[in-house]
């Protein structure tokens, strides 16, 4: 007698990672790390003031905030994969016109529609993909994806600059712009469109009991439309947060201008590389050894206490003590990544499954909003005296650790 048996369909989650991986390689390799080198490409193209094509980048990222904040109702509205469809498209679409624009009104309008691609493309867009498919495991597969991140930095941003040398920016921002509409648009429609109920699948490939993972998250009621503005544990995590990437935004504006001095533009670009790598590695283990039950403000609040000691050894480099120097930026790196995956996995573990898309939309906009004006801000600092740069990363990383660390004491 022949018994047939049926053969369980493999778990997808891990698919929809690597799936998410990519897109965080064009999103932040077109939408974070793009935008500074448009800026110049801008500048030496059309001739325009270096302070009016940074006004363009503000505004890049101030208009994607405003499309952040209100990510969950778009997704609820058209799908994750139609928006994420979407988000490839805008953005390939914005940065041609950055590269188009013959008159300022018309970068300013291309910067609306780059900063709704990056919008859906980025930290809020990666959690929307990712969390589905996760809980207990969802530290390691969100770090995974935010990998991406670091990726897009070190292969995109030199090909941004290599392509716009060698074809000229339009061409440039075809080529690659293109390319992330195509690639989205198909990771979209094999990976995106269904998720674990539609295939008969559980949250972690069906391991753990749904309600031992609900155990572990810690999970609350549900808030009204309006609460999570009232809430303690919000206030802290979108301060704590803002504060870490305001620190680090600022600070990596101007950190690689001031190593040309002492290293030279190649080991310069060198050493940037070295922190990208501390930044995959950082974010890596950090995503793996967050087991249940591990504070995850806790951990938050000691990763800006690691920058915190690498500002302060960058600062007593002196601007020329290369072994520092090499320290400091690798101490820096390790916790670079960190600042980007550690609001969704905080917030997991203080919302409900209801309010968290909802609360990690919210933190990064505000998070991006402030962020914006960062490299402004820390530029006054440098103008005045360099220490000054260190010392108020130091004093902000310090300040988030401590926000953080405050709001752990008032979770339910």
């Amino acid at each position: 007698m022949t018994i047939a048996t049926a053969t369980a369909q493999p778990f997808t989650g891990w698919r929809v990672v690597w799936a998410a991986f990519t897109v965080a390689v064009f999103g932040w390799g077109v939408g974070f790390y793009g935008p500074p080198v448009f800026l110049f490409a801008v500048h030496e193209a059309r001739g325009w003031s270096i302070p009016l094509v940074s006004a363009a980048v503000t505004c890049h990222f101030l208009l994607g905030a405003v499309f952040v904040a209100n990510l969950p109702a778009i997704h609820r509205r058209f799908g994750v994969p139609g928006v994420t469809r979407l988000g490839g498209v805008l953005s390939g679409m914005g940065v041609l016109g950055w590269a188009m624009a013959a008159a300022p009104w018309q970068l300013f309008a291309a910067t609306a529609i780059s900063g709704a691609g990056w919008a859906m493309t980025g930290a809020a867009a990666i959690n929307a993909i990712v969390s589905p498919w996760f809980i207990r495991r969802r530290p390691a597969a969100l770090s995974t994806a935010y990998n991406g991140a670091s990726v897009g930095g070190v292969v995109l941003s030199p090909l941004w600059v290599m392509l716009i040398a060698g074809f000229g920016f339009p061409a440039a921002a075809a080529l690659i712009g293109c390319s992330m509409a195509a690639a989205l648009w198909w990771l979209s429609g094999r990976y995106l469109a269904h998720g674990p109920a539609a295939l008969g699948q559980q949250p972690d490939g069906g391991a753990v009991p749904q309600a031992a993972s609900a155990r572990d998250a810690r999970i609350a009621a549900p808030m009204p439309a309006r609460g999570l503005w009232r809430e303690w544990r919000f206030a802290t995590l979108a301060l704590g947060s803002t504060l870490g990437l305001f620190a680090q935004v600022g600070l990596i504006a101007h950190l690689l201008s001031m190593l040309v001095a002492p290293l030279g533009a190649q080991r310069a670009g060198l050493v940037a590389g070295l922190m990208t790598v501390c930044a995959i590695i950082g974010r890596t283990g950090m995503g793996w050894v967050l087991r249940p039950g591990v504070n995850r403000r806790h951990a938050a609040a000691a990763n800006y206490g690691l920058q915190l000691v690498a500002s302060l050894v960058l600062l007593s480099a002196g601007g020329d003590d290369v072994p520092l120097l090499l320290l400091g930026i690798a101490l820096f790196g390790l916790g670079l990544g960190n600042a980007t995956s550690l609001p969704p996995l905080i917030a997991q573990t203080d919302f409900a499954p209801a309010d968290t898309a909802r609360a990690v939309a919210l933190i990064t906009a505000i998070g991006q909003a402030a962020y914006a004006f960062a490299p402004a801000a820390f530029g006054l600092l440098r103008a005045a005296d360099p220490a000054w740069l260190f010392l108020a990363a130091a004093s902000i990383q310090g300040l988030a650790a401590l926000v953080l660390v405050a709001g752990s004491a008032q979770r339910q």
